[in-house]
């Protein structure tokens, strides 16, 4: 887009570019919401109507009074909000736990684990009857082991979990797994967390939007920011195609589809990577006996380049992956056939269960490796919450909570993560950050044979 500073090939922000998810087609029709259409003075004004921002614009509507502005260069979720795989559990940092002690502290962990608690709490709440009707699936979630040497490491994580997370999570044998209707090709034994469950994101993002506006939030689509600029006396002047917008208050909440530029501070600090997901047509009941994978429960592999699965309400399996640096037409098509030559090796019983639908998104990771949610730069009243590495689902509605808690100048409910307000250093030559990932993909890879 115009005067924006963004890494990737400009067909991963075509905003006139369908998506082709499978979520897209479970969506009911619905009227869009207007673009701006003229100038606007707010009190609170949030950049991007995904997660981060329209939980942030609920929460200050709701619970603070507030009437904040969100505008999104498309439709809300039209991001990686509405297109991930709809996995609300643990996430939110890829560092490791042993790495967390090392640079924050055995109790930074514990309130990290502690918020990653209270953020699917969150989004369960949010989901409950009565309210957002997202399809949301029965509480559980696998990690399954696609190694011996990782199968061997299942109690110590089980441990590590019950220490610092206080939540049990059973390790499971091979033999277990099939009872449970966890059966695939190369698992060689899970754990459960008991924490996490599986929703529609689409459906999700929508309700967010919906219950924001009815709170008091002005939502504003098709209203891309140009530019964020710091004006004399502290407020914050953002340029858009259909109008200018000064507020006193500014949440950034662009995540992965950022730009260098919007504002400068954020140059460098975050890497947009892509994610890929599959959708087959609806399993058969004897398909699903033959693979014997009949839960409905979320789950992932042990894998540095994860793969990330689930059994859909409607039978469908979902399966998705990390893998390629850029989004183009010619790049998904070579993901597409890679996609499915995992899948099959997954599970060789669903071989002829054909593909309906293919699609791609950005997920967002800093440097350190953990997310971010805080002050942008030296700006005294302008946050930005980004960098959930995956786990935006329940992370990013958390930090949507913190973020409008801060903006009406509350103090949080609950101590936040030091790690969560470690500002993100710069990626090395942050222009040419994209290019790494060949790399990096080469010796994760190596490491997953191991």
């Amino acid at each position: 887009m115009k005067n924006l500073r963004r890494i990737y090939d400009s067909h991963a922000y075509d905003t006139e570019v369908p998506v082709g998810s499978y979520w897209d087609a479970t969506l009911p029709a619905a009227p869009a919401y207007p673009a701006l259409d003229g100038d606007r003075r707010v009190g609170v004004a949030i950049i991007g109507a995904g997660y981060t921002g329209l939980s942030a614009a609920l929460h200050l509507a709701r619970d603070h009074g507030e009437a904040p502005l969100v505008i999104d260069a498309a439709q809300p979720g039209w991001g990686a909000s509405g297109r991930n795989a709809g996995f609300c559990g643990f996430g939110g940092a890829k560092l490791g736990d042993s790495a967390i002690i090392r640079r924050f502290g055995e109790d930074d962990l514990r309130a990290f684990y502690s918020a990653q608690k209270e953020a699917v709490a969150l989004v369960r709440d949010l989901t409950s009857p009565g309210g957002i009707a997202a399809e949301a699936q029965e509480d559980g979630e696998y990690c399954l082991a696609h190694s011996p040497r990782a199968a061997r490491a299942l109690p110590e994580m089980a441990a590590g979990l019950s220490r610092y997370a206080g939540v049990h999570c059973p390790v499971l044998s091979a033999e277990e797994m099939r009872q449970e209707g966890l059966h695939g090709d190369g698992f060689h034994g899970g754990l459960m967390l008991p924490h996490g469950f599986g929703l529609n994101p689409a459906k999700y993002v929508t309700g967010l939007a919906r219950l924001s506006q009815q709170a008091g939030a002005v939502i504003r689509g098709c209203t891309p920011a140009l530019s964020v600029q710091e004006q004399s006396g502290g407020t914050y002047l953002i340029e858009t195609p259909s109008g200018r917008i000064q507020a006193d208050r500014l949440i950034v909440a662009s995540n992965g589809y950022s730009s260098d530029n919007l504002p400068d501070w954020l140059s460098g600090r975050y890497l947009p990577v892509v994610s890929h997901i599959m959708v087959t047509r609806p399993l058969t009941e004897v398909e699903k006996q033959a693979q014997g994978w009949t839960t409905r429960r979320i789950a992932f592999d042990t894998r540095n380049l994860l793969h990330y699965f689930r059994l859909l309400p409607d039978n469908r399996v979902l399966f998705g992956m990390r893998g390629s640096s850029n989004i183009t037409p010619g790049s998904m098509l070579q993901m597409r056939r890679r996609i499915r030559c995992d899948f099959e090796a997954m599970f060789p019983a669903l071989a002829d269960a054909e593909t309906a639908y293919h699609w791609s998104g950005l997920v967002c990771v800093t440097r350190g490796l953990t997310p971010y949610a805080g002050q942008i730069g030296d700006w005294q009243r302008a946050w930005t919450g980004f960098g959930y590495h995956g786990g935006g689902v329940a992370m990013a509605t958390y930090t949507g909570r913190l973020l409008a808690g801060v903006a009406a100048g509350m103090p949080c409910r609950a101590p936040m993560p030091k790690l969560m307000q470690n500002k993100p250093a710069n990626f090395p030559i942050p222009k040419y950050r994209r290019h790494y990932l060949p790399l990096a993909y080469t010796c994760y890879g190596f490491m997953d044979l191991l």
